[in-house]
């Protein structure tokens, strides 16, 4: 028994060596790979540093010629800079690709588990020239690849959420505003948006183009005990026959604005940007927007027998489907007084026409 006892202690400690040995043998073999892969992507690394070196310069370049010709710099001290920024392209490029020759042969001299140099894998981090916002030249910088995005020279185009909100009510033909069925106070607007700003010209920012997309609630409190009945077509308010507690009718409506903004701004340079800012600016915007109704509703509350009823109608009320119209804003800064007025007839197809206004606060948070 102790003779078949070694032996089958034997056999079982020579298949672990053979599976510890196989699974080693594989273990390498994916090392390998694994090794071959990161040094193939930093050769890849390498050979975009001149292009992006390149892209930099010709960025400097450019804002250099740019005050050349605004007449802020003479032309020897234009040829000056231009030969600092070529010097200082080369040294980077240098530094860069030896940065990433010290990388690969770190990596062929100690393997790929074995040495990691600055935790620069492809999905989490990254070695380059700059600080993380890309902002300083000549700094060695490892950090989160989110970060590996040096800032855009000119930006021309920004972006914003816009939202407003204020009184509503309706412009009606031969019916003056006090005179208006839909109450002041109560009838009210809000409006959700998102809107993209593009400076129009290359030298000045006074000029900007503001456009995108909002969704616009008007709402409109029914004065009198009236409420709003669709006659065959024809929209009319008719007395309710109990006492109502609310009436309300509100339009949903999804529409692309265009507005032609100007007014000034501050411009703020930088090394490798420069940004101009509107912030406690004067800031005017005029123009209109289209798009589409998407909903109609009117809600009643009233009470019936002892009970409350709440009576929602969708739909049924000849809303105009094609919205359009134009719209205007004053801002000092970020706060706006806002205006809006439909061209469209709020029902279409009416002997007489009533058009939505409204009038409050804009903002825009950019």
């Amino acid at each position: 028994m102790n003779t078949i006892t070694r032996l089958a202690v034997l056999l079982v400690i020579s298949l672990t060596i053979t599976s510890v040995n196989a699974q080693n043998k594989e273990q390498d073999s994916i090392n390998q790979v694994r090794l071959d892969q990161r040094i193939e992507s930093l050769e890849k690394e390498k050979a975009k540093i001149e292009d992006e070196e390149k892209e930099i310069l010709k960025a400097k370049i450019s804002r250099i010629n740019s005050q050349l010709d605004d007449k802020v710099i003479t032309a020897a001290e234009a040829e000056e800079q231009k030969k600092g920024a070529a010097e200082l392209a080369a040294l980077n490029i240098e530094t860069r690709t030896n940065i990433i020759n010290s990388k690969i042969e770190l990596l062929r001299r100690n393997g790929i588990d074995n040495y990691e140099f600055g935790k620069d894998n492809e999905d989490s981090f990254v070695i380059r020239i700059g600080s993380p916002d890309g902002e300083s030249d000549g700094i060695i910088y490892i950090g989160e690849k989110t970060k590996n995005k040096p800032r855009k020279y000119d930006l021309r185009t920004t972006e914003d959420v816009v939202f407003a909100f204020g009184f509503n009510n309706a412009i009606i033909d031969g019916v003056s505003i006090d005179d208006s069925p839909y109450k002041i106070g109560g009838s009210g607007f809000m409006e959700l948006g998102y809107a993209w700003k593009t400076r129009l010209f290359d030298n000045t920012n006074f000029w900007r183009l503001k456009y995108g997309f909002s969704f616009q609630w008007n709402k409109f409190d029914i004065k009198d005990n009236q409420f709003l009945v669709n006659n065959d077509g024809d929209i009319t308010l008719q007395e309710f026959p109990v006492e109502l507690t609310k009436a309300k009718f509100r339009t949903t409506n999804l529409v692309f604005p265009v507005h032609l903004e100007f007014g000034p701004s501050k411009k703020i340079e930088k090394k490798d940007y420069f940004r101009y800012s509107t912030y406690r600016k004067l800031k005017i915007g005029i123009g209109g927007y289209a798009g589409l109704n998407i909903g109609s509703m009117q809600k009643l509350k009233y009470k019936e027998d002892g009970n409350r009823i709440k009576d929602k109608q969708r739909g049924g009320f000849e809303v105009s489907e094609f919205v359009y119209g134009l719209s205007g804003y004053v801002a000092l800064g970020e706060v706006a007084l806002y205006v809006k007025y439909d061209l469209n007839p709020l029902f279409k197809n009416q002997t007489i026409n009533q058009n939505n206004i409204s009038v409050g606060v804009r903002f825009d948070m950019d």
